[in-house]
């Protein structure tokens, strides 16, 4: 086999975490094999690990292909039970320093500061001081749970030490990235509450260093879906085109699913449509609970990449009416965009983080946490609603979601070089 002329690492929790992010490692990885990079992998956890961590995750069974030139590398963790913490990220770590001390000019995108830019940076520390020239460039790119989730904690605690190893992790990499411009200004307004703080100067080099780089999307997965292909996979789960309200996403308060069945129960439409939850999470078990005496209320948890745009084109109505919470702020939105290139009923959600960046001014926008404006809005869509206007809508939505394309989107991150 010859040597790689150019490599991309892309540090990440990658499939099967039901993850917007592990779809963006995805896409960004197959984009990278058109554009000149010959070796493409994705470090990341064992299975076992996720497992056990009690993330959400795909059917293992039916986790798409990564195309040839992909590899998909789970370290196993270094030493035994007597190091209680660490290990799993050491592994990460010794990899990366291998695959650096080969000295092939390497891209490493890290998505998620923590843990996965430290594995980052401490990889090129490690490898320079061992005395290696890596020909390396590094981009870590920050996503909503580590503002919204990490950095927002340790301010709420006073635990201004972590904020600032936090910010000094993300500023050590070559390049900066957000995934929103909502989450570029709640990076610097974190710095900017450090350094009123602590006297430190983080807050003006996160304004002029951090770039946004929104989530790329593999249009190809959501447009020109073949009708025959809908109805099956619709009838196959009892489902009629055009008769069914979606939810299909992480279930978990901040999505706002509470709100969405308190407010279908509620709604004229109710007797007439179901209410179809497709997702895993950790309110699962709670709504099913919730809904057990509402036999229009369909779970679906297993469903997979291929299955997920042909229900998203069916549907009358997409809900994701998300709502901030102390622990996840919705700083993009993925799903958002990806219903808006599979077409199907109006968009129903809410002005929350960084959605509004996703779907400009292609949904039906109700205030966060207002149930019956949420049922109000969805019972407009579903039983008032003309169908030219419907139409419309749909066509309007797709070709802003276009920018989200995941070929555009790597051309931006990672122009090609002359």
């Amino acid at each position: 086999m010859s040597r790689p002329t150019r490599r991309l690492v892309i540090v990440v929790r990658a499939d099967p975490v039901i993850c917007g992010h592990s779809g963006e490692a995805r896409n960004l990885a197959e984009v990278a094999l058109t554009r000149g990079f010959d070796d493409v992998r994705l470090l990341t956890w064992p299975i076992a690990t996720l497992q056990a961590a009690g993330l959400p995750l795909k059917p293992l069974d039916r986790l798409l292909p990564y195309s040839d030139g992909i590899t998909v590398e789970r370290p196993e963790a270094v030493g035994d039970y007597r190091v209680p913490d660490g290990r799993h990220l050491a592994g990460l770590t010794g990899r990366l320093v291998e695959l650096l001390a080969e000295e092939i000019p390497t891209v490493v995108l890290s998505m998620y500061l923590v843990p996965h830019t430290q594995v980052v940076n401490d990889a090129v520390t490690a490898v320079k001081a061992a005395g290696f020239d890596p020909k390396v460039h590094t981009i870590a790119k920050a996503v909503g749970s580590d503002v919204t989730n990490v950095i927002r904690s340790c301010l709420r605690e006073g635990r201004f030490g972590a904020a600032m190893t936090l910010l000094t992790t993300f500023l050590a990499s070559d390049e900066l990235v957000a995934v929103s411009e909502y989450t570029k200004d709640e990076i610097v307004a974190s710095a900017e509450e450090v350094d009123a703080h602590s006297g430190t100067r983080f807050a003006q080099q996160c304004r002029d260093r951090v770039t946004v780089s929104y989530p790329p999307i593999d249009s190809s997965a959501f447009l020109g879906l073949d009708d025959a292909a809908v109805e099956a996979a619709l009838d196959k789960r009892g489902l009629k085109r055009g008769r069914y309200i979606l939810f299909l996403s992480r279930v978990a308060r901040a999505k706002g699913i509470y709100d969405l069945v308190i407010a279908y129960g509620q709604m004229r439409a109710r007797d007439e449509m179901p209410l179809v939850i497709a997702g895993n999470g950790p309110a699962l078990e709670h709504v099913r609970a919730m809904a057990k005496e509402d036999d229009n209320i369909i779970f679906l948890n297993d469903v997979d990449d291929d299955e997920k745009p042909l229900l998203m084109a069916g549907c009358a109505a997409y809900a994701l009416p998300t709502k901030p919470e102390p622990d996840f702020v919705e700083t993009f939105g993925i799903a958002l965009s990806e219903k808006m290139l599979a077409g199907g009923g109006p968009i129903v959600t809410t002005i929350t983080g960084g959605t509004g960046e996703a779907v400009g001014d292609t949904a039906i926008i109700v205030e966060a946490g207002d149930i019956n404006a949420l049922g109000d809005a969805l019972d407009r869509v579903v039983l008032d609603m003309p169908e030219e206007e419907k139409r419309a809508m749909e066509q309007k939505a797709r070709d802003y979601a276009m920018r989200f394309d995941r070929v555009a989107v790597f051309d931006d991150l990672l122009p090609t070089k002359d």
